[in-house]
């Protein structure tokens, strides 16, 4: 097994976390491995980086989502907390790309695919899911390809 995987990567700075008795990055960095492990468990499988991103990312997803809910409730304490979550989690995705080369990748993927209406929504989104997991919101990835293919 390589010795840099994202799980190996996790493991390391869970021990880190420990020696340097940060409190708040270690019960982080376990809920990530918890959450991988658990999915391991469920599917009987050794999750691939591809996947650990998408556990990673989707615990980012459910924090920015509670993070909008505290603000509404002007829960602010609350939201701070889920933020700095979200910093941890972060640390362990790629680097998020900017909206010019999402609109480049999208250029690539629809001259591959042939899409020209809503029909073609799942086709593209399927090319595109592999380049852009962990790096992009495809929430608003989906909303501009929406605008593409509607235009």
């Amino acid at each position: 097994m390589v010795d840099n995987t994202l799980k190996q990567q996790l493991m390391t700075s869970m021990k880190d976390a420990m020696r340097a008795k940060q409190r708040v990055r270690l019960g982080v960095i376990r809920l990530v491995n918890a959450a991988i492990k658990q999915k391991e468990v469920d599917e009987r499988i050794e999750l691939t980086d591809e996947q650990v991103l998408e556990v990673l990312t989707k615990m980012v997803k459910q924090r920015r989502e509670s993070i909008s809910q505290f603000e509404g409730a002007n829960r602010q304490d609350l939201a701070d907390i889920e933020h700095a979550e979200v910093a941890i989690i972060q640390e362990f995705l790629p680097d998020a790309l900017s909206e010019a080369e999402i609109s480049t990748i999208l250029d690539e993927v629809f001259s591959e695919t042939g899409a020209s209406s809503m029909k073609d929504m799942g086709k593209v989104m399927a090319a595109l899911k592999p380049r852009l997991q962990g790096r992009a919101d495809m929430g608003q990835v989906s909303a501009h390809i929406k605008k593409r293919l509607a235009a």
